[in-house]
């Protein structure tokens, strides 16, 4: 259970992923309630810009989190700027997509190195601080972290791998008085999600979920509840909440949307299949702007 209600009213967060979509929203979120944030990502441009629109409470990190030693300088140039690091909020994500007998191998490498292994590192880097003032952590997995889908198996396999470090990291903090979250989101309307639904293969599989399963969501949502759950320390942060069905019954759920993916994946195959004749490896290229960020320090290291 958590430790209790914490306001995070000058508190230090470190927010990975700082740059646009949820973790900006967070960020605006939280120095709306007096915390300071430590934005951490790939973009410098968008970074500085978003400090400079919140202020003194904020300031810009470029990092990759695929990076342990950029990481490790970073909490320590975060601990000069506000004085140490009380919550960490392990955001940075990208997704590429597409049949795994077709996804080209470097795509599907990179999601797990920033999905999981950046997430592994961002936590590590921070850790030490965060037992330090007993703070909080959250992990940002998602939706596809409890519902798998058709040609999402890296995002998939990645945001499960998320979870499943969270919950595991949850059981060792109790004894240090620190409490892990998992955030679990639907489709939100980010950059990412508009890359995906502009794939010129599988942009419309969105389309064809039932009900509200398809449908996005704002993400300012997504920050006013990631800075409430944080206030609460909560062990979930779900957006939209019904999402939490998702969880709770994942068991049963699982199965009725495997048939129902099963059923259309075939055509979204052969549409993917085509698209790889046609661009080749960039099919299964991580989406949108944070994807091409992803994209281009990946090449830039090489």
């Amino acid at each position: 259970m958590p430790t209790g209600a914490w306001s995070v009213s000058g508190k230090t967060v470190l927010i990975t992923g700082a740059a646009r979509g949820i973790g900006a929203a967070s960020a605006r979120a939280l120095v709306a309630r007096g915390a300071n944030v430590a934005l951490v990502g790939l973009e410098p441009a968008e970074l500085d810009k978003l400090a400079e629109e919140l202020g003194p409470h904020a300031a810009a990190f470029e990092t990759d989190v695929t990076d342990t030693g950029a990481l490790e300088e970073t909490v320590e140039a975060v601990s000069e700027r506000f004085g140490g690091i009380d919550a960490v909020m392990a955001n940075a994500g990208v997704a590429s997509v597409g049949p795994v007998r077709a996804t080209d191998p470097d795509a599907f490498e990179r999601t797990i190195e920033v999905n999981l292994l950046g997430v592994w590192r961002t936590v590590r880097a921070c850790l030490p601080q965060v037992v330090e003032r007993r703070g909080y952590v959250l992990v940002i997995a998602s939706v596809a972290a409890a519902v798998h889908g058709a040609g999402m198996a890296a995002y998939s396999a990645s945001k499960a791998g998320a979870e499943a470090f969270a919950d595991s990291l949850r059981q060792e903090m109790t004894s240090h008085g620190v409490d892990v979250g998992v955030g679990y989101f639907s489709w939100i309307a980010t950059d990412m999600v508009a890359g995906a639904d502009s794939h010129p293969a599988l942009g419309g599989a969105r389309s064809e979920l039932p009900g509200p399963l398809g449908k996005t969501y704002p993400v300012e949502q997504v920050g006013e509840a990631v800075a409430r759950g944080m206030e609460e320390r909560r062990r979930w942060v779900v957006v939209p909440p019904w999402a939490r069905l998702f969880l709770i019954f994942r068991g049963v759920l699982g199965p009725l949307f495997d048939r129902g993916s099963a059923s259309r994946f075939p055509e979204w195959e052969q549409r993917f299949l085509e698209d790889v004749e046609r661009r080749g490896a960039d099919a299964s290229a991580p989406v949108g702007a944070g994807g091409q960020a992803a994209r281009d320090r990946a090449v830039n290291r090489t």
